[in-house]
């Protein structure tokens, strides 16, 4: 498979091999890692690498319980470091201040993304398969204390990786004309933007299992792998709320419009905690 090939098809992988991956293939991944693009060459980032049992179980509790993250033979911290080059720039009689500067934070968290990804494609080309984790965010205070992370270090997302058991077939997405504007942006009119996610999700219909397979794939993944009934919980969630369509679920059931605008202040409290005051 070619590169584009290998990109354009690649899905997110829940259910794992129990096979290690080898360590020459590891640092080939932390060797791309290292290499990402990152603005102005300072790569304030740091990995912690997971694979004990211990971790691994810690981190699935602090990820909500996914069971992909206790049964992935490695897991991937991704972390903003500003406390390394705090301390060089010290050492050097100088000042750094990225923990105040707004900038420097977008710009380290767009470093740690273009670093996983860089991972997420060389594991595709080995064989592995690998899913994103952001839920880690909701727990940094405690993630920060377990995984011993100094002041001005915050685990912003994890990456989990092993020999795929399956891989579902396929995961709705836009279409790209939905997303590329020429020259300037382009609003779209109404009927436009419904048929675009339309397209994108299709009807809620009888079929419960194989709207939560375009829709909600964890959803079943999780009841393949623990006995969590998590599915039965969503179907009735959803007759509770009377979910008419997608957005509705989307907003509603997966991603609570209300619990997201609240984890606001947490997420600011765990941010301040680290040290950092851009907030």
């Amino acid at each position: 498979m070619d590169l584009y090939e290998l990109m354009k098809n690649r899905r997110s992988a829940r259910a794992f091999l129990g096979q290690n991956i080898p360590e020459p293939m590891i640092e080939k991944l932390l060797e791309v890692a290292n290499t990402a693009p990152s603005g102005g060459n300072i790569q304030p980032l740091s990995i912690i690498l997971v694979r004990s049992q211990e971790g691994r179980e810690k981190l699935a509790k602090l990820a909500g319980g996914q069971p992909w993250v206790k049964n992935a033979p490695l897991s991937m911290i991704f972390c903003i470091d500003f406390y390394r080059i705090k301390k060089w720039a010290e050492m050097c009689q100088t000042d750094f201040r990225g923990q105040q500067a707004l900038n420097h934070f977008l710009i380290a968290y767009a470093d740690l993304m273009a670093a996983a990804q860089n991972v997420v494609i060389l594991a595709e080309s080995f064989g592995l398969g690998s899913v994103y984790i952001g839920s880690i965010q909701h727990e940094i205070d405690e993630t920060r204390r377990y995984f011993e992370l100094p002041e001005y270090v915050l685990p912003m997302m994890v990456l989990c990786l092993g020999y795929p058991k399956s891989i579902p077939r396929t995961i709705p997405k836009l279409k790209k004309e939905a997303i590329v504007h020429q020259e300037k942006y382009r609003i779209l009119e109404d009927d436009e933007i419904r048929k675009t996610f339309d397209d994108k999700y299709g009807k809620i219909d009888e079929d419960m299992e194989k709207y939560l397979e375009r829709a909600f794939i964890e959803a079943l993944e999780a009841d393949k792998q623990e006995e969590s009934k998590f599915v039965e919980r969503v179907k009735k969630e959803m007759k509770r709320l009377d979910i008419q369509n997608n957005a509705q679920f989307l907003f509603k059931v997966r991603y609570p419009t209300k619990v997201m605008v609240r984890m606001n202040q947490r997420i600011k409290e765990s941010i301040k905690n680290a040290g950092f005051e851009i907030i």
